[in-house]
Parts: C-alpha cells; sequence; structure tokens
C-alpha cells in the first residue's frame, strides 16, 4: 500500500501511526478490519459520517452492509476506505500544482 493513503488512514480512523508503519499491507487490512468493526458496533454514526466524508459510493456501502453480502461488513469496508484513499492519493499527484514563483509569493 502506498504510504500516502496509510498515513491518511492512520490520520481519519485515529490508529497508531507507530504500529502502522511497522506492520505488513495485510496487518494494516486487519487493525484496520478491527477499528471499523468496534466502530459498527459502538460509533455507527460516526462511522457513516466518516465513510461520506471519504465520499465512498454510497451504493457500494450498502451493497457491503447488506446482510446477504458474501465478506463480513468490516472487512469489505476496510477495502472501500482502502480503495478510495489510494484513488484520492493517485488524483492529488495527478493534478499536483507546480510550486509557486517566489516573486508572486507574498
Amino acid at each position: 500500500m502506498q504510504n500516502q493513503s496509510t498515513e491518511l488512514i492512520v490520520k481519519d480512523f485515529e490508529l497508531e501511526k507507530q504500529t502502522s508503519d511497522e506492520m505488513s499491507e495485510e496487518e494494516f487490512f486487519v487493525l484496520l478490519s478491527e477499528k471499523i468493526a468496534y466502530m459498527i458496533e459502538y460509533q455507527l454514526d460516526m462511522l457513516l459520517s466518516l465513510m461520506y466524508r471519504l465520499d465512498i459510493d454510497e451504493h457500494k456501502i450498502n451493497a457491503v452492509l447488506m446482510p446477504s453480502s458474501l465478506v463480513k461488513a468490516e472487512v469489505g469496508l476496510a477495502h472501500l476506505v482502502i480503495e478510495r484513499q489510494k484513488q484520492r492519493v493517485a488524483s492529488k499527484n495527478r493534478y499536483q500544482s507546480p510550486p509557486i514563483d517566489e516573486e508572486w509569493a507574498f
């Protein structure tokens, strides 16, 4: 996983930064899934608000939360979060502005 997307997820989900730095991508995924499982159980409104703020497609969220879903809700949501953060980082890097010329700086 890209370092930038990991940093965004650590910040958004209030995960331990030092712990996530030492983890493999699979271990980080498990940590994120566990945090999401906790939020489903105890902070559902906060989780859904965070999903909205991260601009994760509502239809994808609903599909993962359906009882007929083939994966656990926390696993599906973790996949959606990681996928979206990777998209955001790629988009940011693609459309990055060139540095401002110093003579134009205030």
